[in-house]
């Protein structure tokens, strides 16, 4: 395999757990665009979303996911990074790409009730299922495959290598 495997999916769905396991496991480098971001502009991600705004955030996770030019990797996204563009274009050139689909029920347990503390990038006021509808969409306009988040990282990580395989 001389591709990039990108996980995304909304936040909690796992892509950061999952994709140190997936990692390993194929022998790839692993990236978190989230933990990139937040060194690049030395802040946390809930700072910068505070201090900037949302559509400032944006603008600002396109650019980062624009430059990200690598091989072998699993790369997990932000939740938002499909809503740029320009960046998945630039990660789909060289990728597979994999949609984390976890039920809306399992994300209202997963996140907590204050989206912002957790560096959830969305308007005011959106609740988990707003983000949620809003986002799948592209989540599934971008998915070569879409994995049905059952079980632990390791188990899901499995599920990947076998939907890989089979392509």
């Amino acid at each position: 395999m001389n591709f990039n495997i990108v996980l995304i999916g909304m936040p909690g769905s796992g892509k950061s757990t999952v994709g140190v396991v997936l990692a390993k496991k194929l022998g790839f480098d692993f990236l978190d665009t989230d933990i990139l971001l937040s060194k690049k502009e030395g802040v946390p991600l809930s700072d910068l979303i505070v201090k900037h705004g949302y559509e400032d955030f944006l603008m600002r996770e396109n650019e980062l996911g624009k430059s990200v030019k690598r091989n072998k990797t699993v790369i997990a996204t932000g939740g938002s990074m499909p809503l740029s563009i320009e960046a998945m274009e630039n990660l789909k050139q060289r990728s597979v790409t994999v949609y984390l689909k976890v039920p809306l029920s399992e994300l209202n347990k997963r996140l907590p009730k204050n989206l912002s503390d957790r560096g959830v990038a969305a308007p005011n006021f959106y609740s988990v299922a707003d983000i949620y509808n809003m986002r799948r969409p592209f989540y599934e306009k971008y998915a070569d495959i879409i994995i049905d988040c059952k079980g632990n990282a390791d188990g899901v990580a499995q599920q990947i290598i076998d939907a890989l395989e089979k392509r």
